[in-house]
């Protein structure tokens, strides 16, 4: 009896503590699901930190504080607007058109280092693009850009980084283009400013996005050039490009989703690292490689594709182009040759900090003399 006493005893204490305690300790595993959560940007610091430096080993702490500077930019000028007068005031500010700048010293190069040069064809660049930057060092800001005088606005603030994969495509008179990933449509607008352009088709699968890359079209391009080079925006799926129209164009440009690196460091907004697109980040390779294929796809045997991204991973760069030439040979039969890009890099060295051990392509790496990018872009030519 006594022990029956005693039992019921220790089972009303511990309903009593059960009723001092607090809730949250009371149901431990509801409160770990709620627990609070880190923010995208923190997520995709912890990330690179594991990936990048492995991927870069002593070149990651350099970078790392670069991604999280400050990044600089770049002034492209709008041909289409008074360029002479808009160049003259940017050579005010003691910004350079880097663009001129490396043809000048391009051309100046004694004929002893072209021998061993790369063909021609692959870095011949895109031509008539003035892009201005301040020097190495030099952390001033460019003023907002504004409406001059024919109507049009006089420069269009990028990361001068981005322009490298239009420049890299190498366009020429009479060319049919594609933008594949066109928009918000920064590398767009440069391959319109070349005047090169037959037809230019940009597409983006996003309607919002190629709503605001219609708004850049209207703001710096008149309206008799956008019918002259018959500028076509589209919200296709991407991935089905080749089947669309396979064998069309001379150049084409595929500048894929991807980690968005400094991005992602910066704006919780439309973060790639948020807890819910988790599986949209990991599938992203596989993505990048069924856009690579269409738009090799796409583009007529001797012609020739520029792939790029804004990000570090070698797994969203490199290991893509092999995974799309693979898969081209294998289910098309169709032969892919990467294009040198030695010559180019060297070009712009005095600009960019390029990564030195690229598999393939080129990478423009943060530096916090030159804080641009990350950028990788990848030149091809389609051979069959």
């Amino acid at each position: 009896m006594a022990a029956v006493v005693v039992r019921k005893a220790r089972d009303l204490l511990k309903r009593a503590d059960l009723a001092k305690a607090p809730r949250r300790l009371r149901h431990k595993k509801k409160w770990a699901a709620t627990e609070p959560k880190f923010p995208a940007t923190r997520l995709a610091l912890q990330n690179f930190d594991m990936t990048y430096s492995v991927q870069f080993g002593e070149l990651w702490p350099s970078i790392r504080v670069s991604l999280l500077s400050e990044q600089k930019y770049g002034a492209l000028v709008n041909n289409f607007g008074a360029w002479d007068h808009v160049s003259a005031e940017l050579e005010q500010l003691n910004a350079r058109d880097f663009v001129t700048k490396a043809h000048a010293h391009g051309e100046q190069e004694p004929e002893s280092s072209q021998t061993s040069a790369p063909s021609p064809a692959s870095w011949t660049c895109s031509p008539n693009l003035r892009c201005f930057t301040f020097t190495r060092g030099d952390v001033c800001r460019f003023p907002p850009a504004r409406l001059g005088s024919l109507g049009v606005m006089d420069y269009y603030l990028m990361d001068a980084a981005s322009l490298l994969p239009a420049l890299a495509l190498g366009l020429q008179p009479g060319d049919t283009v594609l933008d594949l990933c066109a928009a918000p449509g920064g590398k767009t607008l440069a391959l319109l400013q070349t005047g090169c352009c037959r037809n230019l088709a940009a597409n983006d699968l996003s309607t919002s996005r190629t709503g605001r890359l219609q708004k850049i079209l209207h703001s710096y391009v008149p309206q008799d050039i956008r019918d002259r080079s018959r500028v076509r925006v589209t919200s296709w799926d991407g991935r089905k490009w080749g089947e669309l129209e396979g064998d069309t164009y001379d150049r084409v440009l595929v500048d894929v989703p991807c980690t968005t690196d400094r991005h992602s460091l910066h704006e919780e907004e439309n973060n790639i690292f948020q807890r819910s697109r988790k599986k949209e980040r990991q599938i992203l390779p596989m993505l990048q490689v069924q856009l690579l294929a269409a738009g090799l796809l796409a583009t007529k045997p001797g012609g020739h594709v520029v792939y790029s991204t804004c990000s570090l991973s070698h797994l969203q760069n490199e290991y893509v182009v092999q995974g799309a030439i693979e898969l081209l040979a294998n289910q098309y039969s169709i032969e892919v040759r990467v294009e040198d890009l030695t010559h180019f890099r060297k070009l712009f060295m005095d600009t960019f900090s390029f990564f030195p051990s690229c598999q393939v392509g080129e990478l423009v790496i943060p530096n916090l003399m030159a804080n641009f990018g990350p950028m990788y872009f990848c030149k091809m030519c389609r051979l069959t």
